[in-house]
């Protein structure tokens, strides 16, 4: 309501604001189901969209592919790419039946709309971590320097550009532009640690013998599994996922890389699967 209040004075009724601000967070939702329905075309999972005052967010897992990860964030700006052409034929088409003088609301409105979707393309599309252009980069650098490192280059450049963000937002004494720009410095900073974690986890040595069913990635060896039951710390793989301390029975096994559950005998028949039978056969899948 503040943004609606803000812009009382652009049309002759604070209806239209209104419809401007509710073609925003139209635009926006729009935005995000793209990126969730991509993700769900490549077989990850999106089951959660939020839209709050800074924007909106899907709750997107794709497959740790850097395929799979670029097409899920890319189909996000792509929906802008392909609004454009709809909400701009609309406004040639208002101004060509004169709407600018018979309805001028009207035509200011699909103006604003029109600018709205270019807006949110242009600043989505920036290289800064965590917004898409930032995601974008990540995922072409994904293929040349691998998961962990490519997370920590972009995220070093997202802190260089979150402090410009900062800089500008102080020098247009802008509240919103300040809020983003800390969100991004946060989300920065916690991508950062994520990608240490994963580098030194990547470092670790693998069990043979077992693979995730879902990214084919070997498990660490290791006490790397906290029981839920007592808080003991153990490798799940060395007691066919049985806690030594309490006996507790785990059914499912998470993955570190993909952070999917799979039972632990998927874990060994998917280990057979990739690596052959021990009598030289594959097992059909």
């Amino acid at each position: 309501m503040i943004e609606v209040a803000s812009r009382a004075g652009s049309y002759s009724s604070w209806v239209w604001n209104f419809l401007e601000y509710l073609a925003l967070f139209g635009i926006v939702l729009l935005h995000e189901f793209g990126h969730a329905l991509a993700c769900r075309q490549v077989g990850g999972t999106a089951d959660r969209i939020m839209l709050w005052p800074l924007g909106g967010v899907a709750f997107v897992d794709p497959p740790p592919r850097p395929g799979a990860t670029l097409w899920s964030i890319a189909a996000g700006p792509l929906v802008n790419v392909a609004l454009f052409p709809i909400l701009g034929g609309a406004a040639v088409m208002g101004w060509s039946l004169g709407w600018a003088h018979t309805m001028p609301d009207a035509y200011h409105l699909l103006r604003m709309v029109v600018g709205i979707d270019v807006g949110l393309f242009v600043f989505n599309i920036l290289p800064i971590y965590p917004l898409d252009g930032g995601q974008i980069l990540r995922s072409l650098l994904w293929f040349v320097l691998g998961r962990a490192r490519s997370l920590g280059a972009v995220t070093v450049l997202g802190f260089v550009g979150a402090a410009g963000f900062l800089g500008l937002a102080l020098w247009l004494r802008s509240t919103w532009s300040l809020l983003i720009g800390g969100y991004m410095l946060l989300n920065c900073w916690s991508g950062l640690q994520r990608a240490r974690a994963m580098l030194r986890n990547e470092k670790r040595p693998r069990r043979e013998g077992f693979a995730c069913p879902g990214c084919g990635e070997k498990p660490p060896l290791g006490p790397l599994w906290k029981c839920a039951k007592c808080g003991q710390v153990f490798d799940t793989f060395a007691s066919s996922a049985v806690c030594p301390s309490c006996g507790a029975q785990f059914p499912n096994t998470m993955c570190g890389a993909c952070h999917r559950f799979y039972p632990m005998s998927e874990w060994v028949a998917n280990a057979y699967a990739r690596q052959g039978a021990p009598d030289g056969s594959r097992v059909a899948g």
